[in-house]
């Protein structure tokens, strides 16, 4: 039997026993894959992305319930899926776009605590055999050519 080696994976289940929130750490301190962080939300690419330029958009303050947003917060956090999405067509022409939430752990929350949007780009034929048979994706970019290419698209429409 042939192996294939996703080390991420490894990371990603070691992060999880984490006691701090990569949202609020983001917020306060910054981050590698940071794209914008702003007076209400946030924007970073996901560390462990479905495709490439997997983003995920985020309120500073930390809490879990939707319904606890403020008119502030839901304004700028869905402006940011606007704009998220001019930069993706803009950076990589996907042919489509996958955007929403998981919202508590049941829902497939990664992490429940905070909550987050996903805006996934998505391309005819994007799915193969890999997550299938081996829980493996395969992602044609790094995370920091993805971040360099989006970063200054972010900032001519004004999300700096």
């Amino acid at each position: 039997m042939e192996k294939i080696w996703a080390p991420w994976r490894s990371e990603y289940i070691s992060s999880q026993k984490s006691h701090t929130c990569p949202f609020c750490d983001a917020g306060k301190n910054g981050a590698p894959h940071l794209l914008y962080s702003g007076t209400h939300s946030l924007i970073i690419l996901n560390k462990y992305p479905y495709t490439g330029g997997h983003i995920l958009i985020s309120p500073l303050r930390h809490t879990a319930l939707l319904e606890d947003l403020g008119t502030d917060e839901y304004t700028d956090m869905f402006r940011l899926i606007r704009a998220s999405v001019t930069a993706l067509k803009t950076a990589f022409s996907p042919n489509g776009f996958n955007i929403g939430m998981n919202l508590g752990k049941t829902a497939g929350a990664g992490i429940k605590d905070h909550l987050h949007l996903h805006v996934v780009p998505r391309w005819d034929g994007d799915t193969n055999f890999m997550p299938v048979l081996s829980e493996t994706r395969v992602l044609s970019e790094h995370l920091d050519v993805t971040h360099a290419k989006l970063k200054p698209i972010f900032k001519r429409l004004g999300i700096k």
